[in-house]
């Protein structure tokens, strides 16, 4: 059967060159004789690949030497506990920014192990764009401020890098990291699950700053403690090894069509597509704030939701799979990521606007 256009939300479609090579390397991992799922994590073939890795990343997004990288297990959703617990220290109040399921989700974790100050919700506009930032509420006593820097059920993403007055800046960038250029000296703290832009699920990528990893509350599991983890290299215990291997491969692919910039400008290609398709028809809508659209997860609606059954089944005879809504939203979401191609955004066009002189 030949390969289908994957448009899902998370775990997501691979780069195809990334497939090859996995295809390619599964038994017999240059020539050592072994798989990279066979090998120990502590064996010299796997070290250099977790080297490898981490140094691609400091190269594509010119991490400074005061961050440590951690490839960690839990997905982003362990990350929700792991900030408070690690980077409260004293405090007992840290700060959010909720424009978003996701950001619900952090901000309920959090609020068992301290307050909570909700420096802006745009609930109010049902999470459909970002509240002025002239409007934030900000506490100079937080441990750190968090925000989600691509909600991908609503498809709101941040234009820009909050402000943060002098607190720490956490993000979690799960669905938009290693989209464009990134100004890392600006954060605390980032973190991202591998399952959409970088590789697959079961290992999350964690960059902090060494002044934060300090002595974190006294009943943390070790597991939890990002000192341990930095300590060993992110091998206090044995890692996810073949997850590991995956997003090096991705790294690879980016640095080959050109890094950051060049995938900035890819990924600002197919949204504007995707976009312009969506808005010049009656048929299709997209309640986000243009300003705060998301180039990675574009929600879109038919005015006649009698047929999204219909849309979808066609859809994958047409050879695009995953386009159903989330279930707390409905109506339709493509998600765009680094890894689908231009091509797979024009077929989508083509069959929207085909699908819409049919029925619309």
């Amino acid at each position: 059967m030949a390969r289908v256009f994957n448009f899902s939300a998370g775990p997501a479609t691979l780069p195809q060159a990334v497939v090859q090579r996995v295809k390619e390397e599964l038994q017999d991992w240059q020539g050592c004789g072994l798989s990279v799922m066979e090998m120990s994590h502590r064996g010299k073939e796997f070290t250099e690949i977790a080297a490898k890795a981490e140094n691609d990343i400091r190269n594509i997004l010119q991490i400074p030497d005061s961050y440590r990288v951690l490839f960690l297990q839990g997905g982003a959703s362990a990350q929700f506990a792991m900030v408070p617990l690690n980077l409260l220290a004293n405090r007992r109040i840290a700060s959010y920014v909720c424009t978003g399921s996701w950001s619900e989700k952090a901000i309920n974790e959090a609020k068992r192990f301290c307050d909570i100050n909700i420096v802006a919700n745009s609930a109010n506009c049902d999470h459909q764009g970002i509240p002025d930032v002239a409007q934030w509420s900000y506490d100079s006593d937080s441990a750190y401020l968090h925000y989600t820097s691509n909600e991908t059920i609503g498809g709101v993403e941040f234009p820009f890098i909050p402000e943060s007055n002098g607190i720490p800046l956490v993000s979690d960038m799960s669905s938009n990291i290693f989209s464009r250029s990134l100004d890392v000296n600006k954060f605390g703290l980032i973190y991202a699950g591998a399952q959409k832009n970088m590789g697959i699920a079961g290992i999350t990528l964690v960059i902090v700053r060494d002044d934060l990893l300090q002595e974190p509350r006294g009943d943390i599991p070790s597991t939890f403690d990002y000192r341990k983890h930095a300590a060993n290299n992110s091998m206090f215990n044995t890692p996810p090894t073949f997850n590991w291997y995956v997003m090096g491969l991705v790294f690879d692919w980016i640095r080959e069509i050109g890094g950051l910039e060049v995938m900035e400008r890819l990924n600002q290609e197919k949204a504007d597509t995707l976009y312009q398709a969506i808005d010049s028809s009656s048929f299709y809508s997209n309640p986000v704030m243009p300003a705060y659209r998301s180039r990675m997860n574009v929600p879109f609606i038919l005015a006649d939701t009698g047929l999204d059954s219909k849309f979808l089944l066609e859809a994958r005879v047409s050879g695009m799979v995953e386009l159903k809504g989330h279930r707390s939203v409905g109506g339709m979401r493509a998600s765009i990521y680094n890894a689908m191609p231009m091509d797979g955004v024009n077929v989508l066009v083509e069959f929207m606007q085909e699908f819409e002189r049919r029925y619309g």
